[in-house]
């Protein structure tokens, strides 16, 4: 069944519902998909559209969202999910009026709005015959053509007069950059004579804000022998900026390190929360000049 036909269907159900008689509905202009969206909502005990269910809809997921607009002062956006679910959203600005970044609107059922802002969720075979809602514009941009760039919106919504609600939030944009990771270890560290544990250091920069674990090894060679210690922290990492880190390596063994060349190896860790993975990147066979620390700081 299309999208267009089932929305057709639940418009004149809701209609037949309310007793007033078929009413036709315009179709809506022609739909793009979206490159990467998310529809989230639930409702209270009682709500109609939801049921008192939960929903979360993600293009990430496979997922397709679609979504028109008409001369910035309405955007439709339909849902198609891979459970078979399909929800329709129309956001209307009052007659006259663009939709408008940080406005909170308060709207009757679209399209039967007349003068006044317009809203309506309805789909599953659900629609209100009468509605009240309110509706913040927390980002919207056009083109030059007016389709829609990005649109991010809050939403609560009452069938027939009741106290029941459905709440959600609806965002379209460009897909949200993948998480990828630059640790580096600095090619200079120091020493303590008086414990014989290594300080090395180094930067890492992240696609996304998230908390970074760094875990390796040091590894040097002292009088004929292998001298290793565990190296392992967590760096907050922000987009835009390299952060530095310092960490203090203990010898695993009795033996202690040594000024002199050392090798390292370091992997860089963390969670891509918007493609729901982990990530890693890996550096090794770094050589670190150790160099006796400082009389002032030679125990750490």
């Amino acid at each position: 069944m299309s999208s267009l036909l089932r929305r057709s269907m639940v418009a004149a159900l809701a209609t037949v519902v309310s007793g007033v008689g078929l009413v036709a509905v315009a179709a809506p202009a022609a739909a793009a998909p979206v490159e990467y969206g998310t529809l989230t909502f639930s409702g209270d005990p009682g709500d109609y559209i939801s049921g008192g269910n939960s929903y979360e809809y993600d293009t990430l997921d496979g997922d397709a969202l679609n979504v028109s607009s008409d001369a910035r002062a309405l955007v439709s956006i339909s849902v198609d999910s891979t459970t078979g679910d399909w929800w329709y959203l129309d956001f209307a600005a009052p007659n006259g009026q663009q939709l408008t970044s940080g406005a909170t609107y308060t709207a009757t059922r679209y399209p039967f709005n007349g003068t006044g802002a317009g809203f309506d969720l309805s789909g599953n075979g659900r629609g209100c015959n009468t509605l009240t809602a309110t509706f913040t514009v927390i980002e919207a941009t056009f083109d030059a053509s007016d389709e829609v760039e990005s649109f991010h919106a809050s939403f609560e919504q009452h069938c027939e007069g009741g106290p029941a609600a459905a709440r959600g939030e609806v965002h379209i944009g460009p897909a949200p950059t993948p998480l990828e990771l630059k640790p580096t270890i600095a090619s200079q560290g120091t020493v303590s004579p008086v414990s014989g544990r290594a300080r090395v250091n180094g930067e890492v920069s992240c696609t996304q804000p998230v908390t970074v674990a760094l875990a390796g090894d040091l590894s040097q060679v002292v009088a004929g022998r292998i001298v290793r210690g565990p190296l392992s922290l967590s760096v907050s990492c922000t987009p835009g900026a390299t952060v530095p880190w310092t960490t203090i390596v203990t010898p695993s063994g009795s033996r202690p390190f040594a000024a002199g060349r050392a090798e390292a190896a370091l992997t860089a860790t963390a969670y891509d929360l918007a493609y729901d993975r982990e990530v890693s990147t890996s550096v090794a066979d770094i050589t670190v000049l150790i160099e006796n620390s400082p009389p002032s700081a030679a125990s750490f």
